[in-house]
């Protein structure tokens, strides 16, 4: 007589069954976690991102952007024609092929001719004020955007390089996220500890966040632990390959340039393909009182062109520059006249910006100055424009309000109008 199991349990011919069932559905169960698979990573390559490349120094946009061929402000280079409807720097033949993708919004005027304040207005969208500390405009995009893709484990707000600011009255949770071009985290080692030994730190580590946490001090704590959490998503998470640019094909290395910049370009790309929606890319060295020329044409235009048209170009074949906007610009420009040192000065009166990708249209410049380049002829614009114009751009509505510490009401680029030739 055959013995019956217990009620709940399993017999062996029942368990076979249940075996062979699941072998049979084996191949369209994994065939479907591919496709699955696949079009997430397709969903998150069709998502909204901006990629700011500060140029740290503020960059002799005269020499780049706006030449003045004749006039007596006009310096060494020449223009030459590119694929859109306006001329650039004859040092910047590369990104001249991709200009039909980008464009240069020729009547920046900021005002702030001072390396600290032009940074944080720049980056803001407002002056440097004394009882507030205003979110960089990455910070808003990870508020706004970031918090909302719920499968990224890695930060929303990544700074190659830094000098990206603060977010301020957002909160920890959306600041910049640090890393080198080689995708290292200061202080950080991820190869240093064995697994077991990490989790009992972490153990350890969360037995005191949660301590603080429940001493009633506020939210500092919990955005502390938010942030830290994310450190630790990104030393564990499959995602931190996105700043293994070593991993990338050769050839799309040197397209980038085998330079800190170029690299920093292609991590960009590569996290914006796993779904970070702002990176910043520093590449410092434009406060140029000395030898403008020679630096210009030996060093920083030679990087800049060789990074943004690869980045642009690896856009634009990967399906991604219709969804990602990129903006070049610095703190300010450099004066028009050109010192006895053979350099250029700070200023912020008339200078430009490049922005493109992104829905918005290509190829034209946007406002014009002088013959001379000290002034603009007619509308200029403000950091708010451009930021405003980025979050037409990526969705994000221009009636939001964010409030700050103090209750005060900030809306969102200061309240900057979109830039109607480009995105109109």
């Amino acid at each position: 007589m055959m013995k019956k199991n217990p009620p709940g349990t399993m017999n062996r011919r029942h368990m076979m069954s249940h075996l062979a069932a699941g072998a049979a559905m084996t191949v369209p169960a994994y065939s479907f976690l591919n496709h699955v698979s696949a079009n997430a990573a397709e969903i998150r390559r069709n998502e909204k991102a901006c990629i700011l490349i500060w140029l740290s120094g503020g960059p002799p946009t005269i020499d780049m952007w706006d030449l003045k061929p004749g006039s007596k402000n006009g310096g060494e280079f020449k223009p030459i024609s590119t694929k859109g409807d306006l001329q650039i720097s004859e040092h910047l033949p590369k990104i001249a092929q991709q200009m039909d993708s980008l464009s240069v919004i020729r009547s920046m005027s900021t005002r702030e001719a001072d390396h600290t304040r032009g940074r944080y207005y720049m980056h803001t969208a407002y002056v440097p004020n004394p009882t507030v500390i205003h979110p960089s405009f990455g910070s808003v995009v990870s508020y706004e955007l970031g918090s909302k893709r719920k499968y990224l484990e890695i930060p929303s707000f990544v700074s190659v390089g830094g000098g990206a600011g603060s977010a301020g009255f957002l909160g920890m949770t959306h600041a910049p996220f640090v890393v080198d071009s080689n995708g290292n985290i200061r202080n950080v080692d991820r190869n240093s500890s064995r697994r077991d030994r990490l989790q009992q730190r972490l153990a350890m580590w969360n037995v005191i966040e949660d301590g603080f946490i429940k001493s009633g001090r506020g939210d500092l704590p919990k955005a502390h632990k938010d942030v830290y959490g994310k450190a630790v998503n990104l030393m564990t998470s499959s995602q931190m390959e996105a700043f293994q640019v070593s991993s990338e094909d050769p050839k799309t290395q040197e397209a980038y340039g085998n330079n800190n910049f170029g690299r920093g370009l292609l991590m960009a790309r590569r996290l914006v393909e796993t779904g970070v929606p702002f990176v910043e890319v520093n590449l410092g060295g434009w406060d140029l009182h000395n030898d403008v020329f020679n630096t210009l044409r030996d060093q920083k235009l030679p990087q800049l062109d060789q990074g943004i048209a690869a980045l642009t170009q690896d856009l634009k074949d990967r399906g991604m520059l219709e969804n990602t906007v990129i903006v070049c610009m610095g703190e300010f420009g450099r004066t028009p006249r050109i010192n006895q040192n053979t350099g250029r000065d700070h200023w912020a009166a008339s200078w430009s910006a490049m922005i493109g990708g992104g829905g918005l249209n290509g190829g034209i410049a946007v406002g014009e100055t002088d013959k001379d380049g000290t002034a603009i002829l007619g509308k200029s614009y403000l950091p708010g424009d451009i930021w405003a114009t980025v979050c037409k751009a990526l969705k994000i509505p221009l009636n939001i309000v964010h409030t700050s510490k103090r209750g005060r009401p900030m809306k969102i680029a200061n309240g900057g109008t979109p830039i109607e030739e480009l995105v109109g």
